[in-house]
């Protein structure tokens, strides 16, 4: 049984007369009484038959009529949907963040996705900048929101130690974030100070990294975002001491908890969370330090359709 079959004994059924049956198909009157025939073999009963020179359904041709209907429906469903899969309307998006990201970046690259795609199925989690290198080498996921293992100026040209970089047509920086890897630079966010609200600090509008020396810290725990952690110490030995660290936190909004709780100060990648002035203040830094970049990575042996429509609008 074929669909076109199907197709030719709804119209028949429709009319009732195989002249305009095959009108409406584009058909030669034989071509189509043998599509019919042919069906009806196939299906073993008579579908059609003919009483006072009228052409009607059998009590067959009646039941088959209302799951031929259900097939063609579906068959058209399955054919839509995947025309709009390979247009990347359908499916899944596999997509992983750093934590630092869900304060910005994170809701307007997926606002902005969600309103152009909103069948696509979100597939997201947290994930440390390494794990995501991993997985994008690796297939399991589609695309990456991430920090590069140094802060650079936004564009990621400092960062192109991986591999080197492309500058399209229209002024797009890509960058290779690793071997096999691409990535493009989405924002360039500062360091800030956490501070108690009533700390000795808090009522400053910039603090300096070595005015902190002395204070213990709630930190990033190492294994939650080692990249993170080494730069941020590595800053602090800079400013000539090694943090204090008497607490850790493997999440931003715990670290913010800790620090209204009292019990340290922080150095947190801005946008920050939202948080109580009153438990807790944001300060800028007046060292001279280097924005610390979030980019959006992909492998391009990557073929989804999803991931091209994500990366037009990106």
């Amino acid at each position: 049984m074929e669909l076109r079959q199907l197709r030719s004994f709804v119209v028949v059924a429709e009319e009732l007369n195989v002249g305009r049956a095959a009108l409406r198909l584009h058909l030669t009157q034989p071509s189509l009484s043998r599509q019919i025939a042919a069906l009806e073999h196939d299906l073993g009963v008579e579908l059609f038959a003919r009483i006072r020179r009228r052409f009607v359904l059998t009590a067959a041709g009646e039941t088959f009529l209302a799951d031929a209907h259900d097939l063609l429906r579906r068959s058209d469903e399955a054919v839509r949907a995947a025309q709009r899969t390979q247009r990347g309307e359908l499916g899944t998006l596999r997509l992983r963040f750093v934590q630092s990201a869900t304060h910005e970046a994170l809701p307007r690259l997926l606002g902005t996705f969600r309103e152009a795609y909103p069948e696509v199925v979100l597939d997201l989690a947290t994930m440390t900048t390494l794990h995501q290198t991993e997985a994008l080498r690796d297939g399991r996921i589609d695309v990456g929101l991430l920090r590069p293992n140094a802060p650079a100026p936004v564009g990621g040209r400092a960062g192109s130690r991986g591999g080197g970089g492309d500058a399209p047509g229209d002024g797009t920086v890509v960058v290779r974030l690793a071997p096999g890897l691409e990535s493009q630079a989405v924002s360039a966010d500062p360091l800030v100070a956490a501070l108690p609200a009533r700390h000795r600090l808090a009522r400053r509008k910039r603090v300096r990294l070595a005015e902190l020396a002395d204070e213990p810290f709630v930190f990033y725990s190492r294994p939650s975002g080692p990249a993170v952690y080494d730069t941020i110490v590595g800053f602090c030995l800079a400013a000539g001491f090694m943090p204090r660290i008497e607490q850790e936190a493997a999440d931003v909004q715990t670290i913010v908890s800790l620090v209204a709780a009292g019990l340290g100060v922080s150095l947190l990648i801005s946008p920050t969370p939202l948080s109580n002035p009153e438990a807790v203040v944001y300060r800028e830094l007046s060292d001279d330090l280097p924005p610390w970049p979030l980019s959006v990575a992909w492998s391009p042996d990557n073929r989804s359709p999803i991931l091209a429509r994500f990366l037009e609008l990106l």
